[in-house]
């Protein structure tokens, strides 16, 4: 059944008016043309600080595994509660297994995406992003003519609530690509309430709490070419972290690249087979009063490997505020109460560095 176009309400809308990008070249088409790039253009791309801090590949095995089924049962609920706390609090970063989501749906979004990056560029230029619109088919966050770029292309998507979605941004090729992005879209979010619930516990909070901070879902569709020249100099993704409040990333095919920062140093995630991976928001992080920390992470290149993925990034209402909630009494402020598009805005409206968005929310050492 075709997906129908519904117009944006006035608040959702306002979303994707809250940054743009500046038009830069199509990386896959950079690579199609090897031949005639020339150092100008390979220049862009080099990050000189990519190698600042250490590699951990040894540390990989560590990254923690959530089990839903057992966060289900009773028998293993309190060990796996903890389990979650843990990942939330000490690593902002954690893989989710028997999540729920089926089988089907995930292959029918990975077949898409994987079909849609395979069209020629002139097809997925008919969604390419309008001046002023975060949504469409291009690159993120180049907000000046001189910073270095990501060796990436993606399509990005408002997908949640229904009534937020500019259909016109919504590929019609591959032909079932539109159904696939919805069922997708509307597993994961049923995912992520379920996860939310969860977290909840481990904060001994009222579910109630955080019911309003996931209502909006924005979709990242990422397409990463291999770099055949200096793969060890680019990045597909700067080092950041996400301004959600919760992301859910499915790894579309088998090539690594994912890396999270952990004591000063980059730990490479190697994704559990059938696992969604999940990591704490800036906006999870402001409401904890900082307990679960928001994860720094970047993308690393594959010499001749393609990699793809997509994320779901999780967010309040357009209108709505992140407040701490304070464990204990007496317990130290860390950060102020902020308004969720005042937060949007800065976090849409910069390129990417790290943490330095989160800035704006702490409140001065005394």
């Amino acid at each position: 059944m075709e997906v129908e176009a519904a117009s944006g309400s006035a608040s959702e809308s306002r979303w994707s008016k809250l940054g743009t990008s500046l038009p830069v070249t199509n990386v896959q088409a950079l690579v199609a043309s090897a031949g005639e790039l020339t150092v100008d253009k390979i220049q862009r791309y080099i990050q000189p600080d990519i190698d600042a801090h250490a590699v951990l590949p040894e540390l990989s095995d560590d990254v923690p595994v959530i089990d839903i089924s057992k966060l289900l049962s009773p028998e293993s609920a309190e060990a796996e509660t903890a389990k979650l706390r843990f990942a939330c609090a000490e690593w902002g970063f954690f893989q989710v297994v028997n999540h729920g989501i089926s089988d089907e749906v995930i292959m029918g979004i990975k077949q898409g995406i994987q079909k849609f990056f395979g069209l020629p560029l002139e097809v997925k230029n008919a969604y390419a992003q309008q001046p002023g619109d975060l949504q469409g088919y291009g690159q993120a966050f180049v907000v000046s003519d001189d910073q270095k770029l990501d060796w990436a292309d993606m399509l990005a998507l408002f997908t949640q609530p229904p009534q937020a979605r500019d259909m016109s941004y919504w590929p019609s090729q591959p032909h079932t690509f539109r159904n696939c992005i919805e069922r997708y879209s509307s597993e994961v979010m049923k995912f992520t309430h379920s996860l939310a619930i969860f977290i909840a516990k481990t904060l001994d909070v009222d579910p109630e709490l955080v019911a309003d901070k996931y209502v909006s879902q924005f979709l990242r569709m990422s397409y990463y070419p291999p770099c055949t020249s200096t793969p060890e100099k680019v990045l597909g993704f700067s080092p950041h972290s996400d301004g959600s409040f919760l992301t859910i990333l499915l790894e579309v095919n088998s090539v690594q690249g994912l890396q999270i920062r952990r004591h000063g140093a980059w730990v490479p995630v190697k994704p559990h087979s059938n696992a969604l991976l999940v990591n704490v928001g800036d906006l999870l992080e402001i409401m904890t009063n900082g307990k679960y920390k928001s994860i720094e992470h970047r993308v690393t290149i594959n010499a001749h490997k393609e990699r793809l993925s997509i994320s779901a990034f999780h967010i309040p209402n357009y209108d709505g505020i992140i407040s701490p909630i304070l464990g204990t009494i007496g317990e130290k402020m860390l950060y102020k109460t902020v308004k969720v598009e005042e937060y949007a805005r800065l976090y849409f409206s910069n390129k990417l560095e790290g943490k330095r968005a989160l800035d704006y929310a702490k409140l001065p050492k005394i």
